[in-house]
């Protein structure tokens, strides 16, 4: 579970989180609804440990995220701008994931990219940003990780490739208990696969429900 309590963070003068309470509960869909600047992306780095919070909070799996590399392995983040080695391709991306993330399945990686049309020889670079952003959930999913932490990754995927990532979502909670929270500013590219939403709005929770 991510338990979050009393959350809080600023930017100088800007309170990007403020008092923000929730739970997330393991083996479900958790959306993370709210318009640009409401917070999403703030909590979601302090959930993976990339921010600290100003107070308050962030448990994973029972212990703080921040400088504790072993619950971060259990944790993959896909930023809305995935960032890629700057001359780098897929294969290169699925090494270096390897490296870091010791359940990271390469078998099933090379397999999924044959599946979404990704040569994993070819420069990231080239690819388009709806391609950048399946290489990210790729990589996500395959590293084996509890918790996948999605910013805005439906944004610029075609109808077919966001239903494809959905089905492998559904697939990897049946068969290892993934649980992913996805951050976006549309609640209905959420509503048919969410289990649990919360609304942020100006840094502040406006509700948490089942849906």
């Amino acid at each position: 579970m991510i338990y979050i309590k009393n959350l809080k963070k600023a930017f100088g003068r800007i309170q990007a989180l403020n008092d923000v309470s929730l739970n997330i509960e393991d083996r479900q869909v958790f959306g993370l609804v709210g318009t640009n600047g409401a917070g999403k992306s703030t909590m979601l780095r302090i959930i993976s440990g990339i921010l600290r919070q100003d107070s308050g909070r962030v448990e994973v799996l029972g212990q703080p995220v921040y400088d504790n590399p072993a619950i971060k392995r259990n944790i993959f983040f896909i930023p809305d701008d995935p960032y890629f080695f700057r001359n780098g391709n897929a294969g290169d991306m699925g090494r270096y994931y390897g490296s870091v993330y010791p359940g990271f399945d390469g078998d099933r990686f090379h397999r999924l990219l044959g599946d979404f049309s990704l040569d994993p020889s070819r420069r990231i670079s080239n690819y388009s940003r709806g391609m950048k952003k399946q290489l990210a959930v790729l990589c996500g999913v395959c590293s084996n990780a509890r918790y996948l932490l999605c910013d805005e990754t439906f944004d610029g995927l075609d109808p077919v490739m966001r239903q494809a990532v959905k089905s492998i979502f559904a697939n990897d909670m049946s068969e290892r208990g993934l649980t992913p929270v996805i951050a976006s500013h549309n609640l209905r590219e959420l509503e048919d696969i969410c289990d649990h939403v919360g609304l942020l709005h100006s840094g502040g929770l406006l509700l948490s429900k089942d849906l």
